[in-house]
């Protein structure tokens, strides 16, 4: 009889606590401009650069809400501080962007505004969000900075985190962005330009020093370089070939053409200047064997994955994706620059001789 009693009391315990419980890009062809494509095919599966983080069941900052919903988001608008707005030395000001949740999962105030990348102007690591903002509604995100002191064009970007960390998606990006120009700043790339690897027998020479100097304040970023040659070659990976290399001289004559690109409005091999991919590569000092090319720009700009994804699918030239998965180029130099809300993207592809 006793052990009836505890074993009832046990079940009724268990009962209790089970109770509580798309841009429409435009390219251009690797020999010849030509027009966008209308995808009609499924974009290929991209292996991810890694896996994504997971919620310990006991975290204190877990959203309420039911666990499979999915986050995203669209900017709206810049309520405040326009891009390239200009300001003075050491100017105090709030940037606010208008964004809209399009996910299904209300966004609450342990989501939080995240310093992610460029010049921080006296921002904060991370902010809460003002306020719970459902499915569908629209919230004002503000943020209080400071211009640099020095006269020069300057960005700083932005993501949403989730209670969990993870990046919220905002169109095809995951960045807000602010970009002004201080005291009388000349046009020129925006920040420090993209980073190139060097080696001590042989210096990679500056991109400046070969091309004609940008004719506006575009924007590098690192980050979505590194995101192309990770997609790339996770692309190849998923294809049975081996990884592409990143070559210093091929990427100065990709960043050089991709920053022509964002500058020119243009979408297409030949630069502004003439160039071409092979004289780009030739001007930098590199002795190739053969050289080919992808292009792209769009707004709202794509990242790495998309971009890669695109090229892959792209049923007007088919040599983009040949050119992903070629056998013939062994080393790759990779440009990226925002100017104007597009984002331009190229790639070289080259053998030594």
């Amino acid at each position: 009889m006793v052990r009836s009693v505890l074993f009832m009391s046990l079940l009724f315990a268990l009962i209790l606590s089970a109770c509580s419980g798309t841009p429409t890009p435009t390219q251009a062809s690797v020999t010849e401009p030509g027009p966008p494509s209308t995808q009609t095919s499924s974009p290929p599966t991209l292996p991810a650069s890694e896996p994504a983080p997971t919620v310990s069941p006991t975290a204190s900052a877990a959203p309420t809400q039911a666990a499979a919903c999915t986050d995203g988001a669209a900017f709206v608008a810049d309520v405040t501080v326009p891009d390239n707005a200009q300001m003075d030395q050491g100017e105090a000001f709030t940037k606010v962007w208008r964004v809209r949740n399009t996910g299904d999962c209300t966004w609450t105030t342990g989501y939080r505004l995240v310093f992610e990348s460029g010049e921080k102007m006296g921002a904060p690591d991370a902010s809460p969000l003002a306020r719970e903002t459902p499915p569908g509604s629209e919230l004002d995100i503000s943020v209080d900075l400071t211009a640099p002191a020095q006269a020069a064009a300057f960005r700083a970007d932005f993501e949403i985190h989730d209670p969990a960390g993870r990046a919220v998606p905002i169109d095809q990006e995951t960045t807000l962005w602010v970009i002004i120009k201080v005291g009388n700043a000349s046009a020129g790339p925006i920040n420090t330009p993209v980073p190139v690897p060097t080696s001590e027998a042989t210096p990679a020479p500056e991109a400046g020093d070969l091309f004609s100097p940008a004719t506006c304040a575009y924007s590098a970023s690192q980050p979505h370089v590194d995101s192309v040659i990770t997609a790339l070659n996770a692309y190849r990976a998923a294809n049975g070939l081996a990884p592409l290399t990143l070559d210093p001289q091929l990427t100065v004559a990709a960043q050089a053409h991709s920053a022509d690109m964002a500058c020119n409005n243009l979408f297409m091999h030949r630069g502004s200047d003439g160039s071409t991919p092979i004289s780009r590569v030739a001007a930098t000092g590199y002795a190739a064997s053969g050289v080919t090319e992808n292009v792209y720009g769009s707004y709202p700009p794509l990242n790495g994955p998309g971009v890669v994804s695109w090229w892959a699918t792209d049923q007007v030239d088919p040599n983009h994706n040949a050119n992903l998965l070629t056998t013939k180029y062994t080393q790759i130099g990779v440009g990226y620059a925002f100017f104007d809300e597009f984002g331009y993207y190229v790639v070289v592809f080259a053998a030594p001789q």
